[in-house]
């Protein structure tokens, strides 16, 4: 949990856009881990399968009876030193609309973008966690840059 405990959080919250999920789900998914450890079969990376049982605990947490609609979303704050004020406004403000982008695609979109551009893994990886083809993968990242461009530059939102 102290190496991949963030990772797992931040995954959570892209694929969730709440906090309290969040939190909800990385405790879940550790739990599940401490209560059967000999599920993990060396078949991928514990990163790949961690992220495969953070996704499971995702849909399943979706599911549950008091899942709402309405997805409120506060901003995605960078947390680094700029030289000025006036620097760090705009590079602050830069970050957040770059964020807001990725947040409003749809939830297929959202995901595959953020496991290739946040974690950097590799299309495998992605098919393996989210169980679709690597093909489907390639399709999905493609459409997610373009429709993150799209929303980023215009204000479309896909949601």
């Amino acid at each position: 949990m102290q190496v991949h405990g963030q990772e797992v959080w931040n995954y959570a919250y892209f694929l969730t856009k709440h906090q309290d999920w969040a939190d909800d789900i990385t405790q879940d998914v550790f739990l599940r881990i401490y209560r059967s450890p000999n599920t993990f079969r060396g078949e991928s990376s514990v990163r790949t399968w961690l992220f495969a049982i953070t996704r499971n605990c995702v849909f399943n947490y979706r599911r549950s009876a008091f899942l709402r609609k309405v997805t409120l979303m506060g901003r995605v704050k960078h947390s680094g030193e700029a030289p000025s004020a006036e620097s760090e406004a705009l590079a602050n403000q830069y970050i957040d609309e770059i964020w807001e982008s990725v947040m409003a695609l749809p939830a297929k979109y959202r995901e595959v973008l953020i496991l290739d551009a946040r974690y950097e893994l590799s299309l495998k990886e992605i098919a393996d966690i989210t169980g679709l083809s690597i093909g489907t993968v390639k399709s999905r990242l493609s459409r997610a840059r373009r429709k993150a461009a799209e929303i980023w530059k215009g204000g479309v939102v896909y949601e």
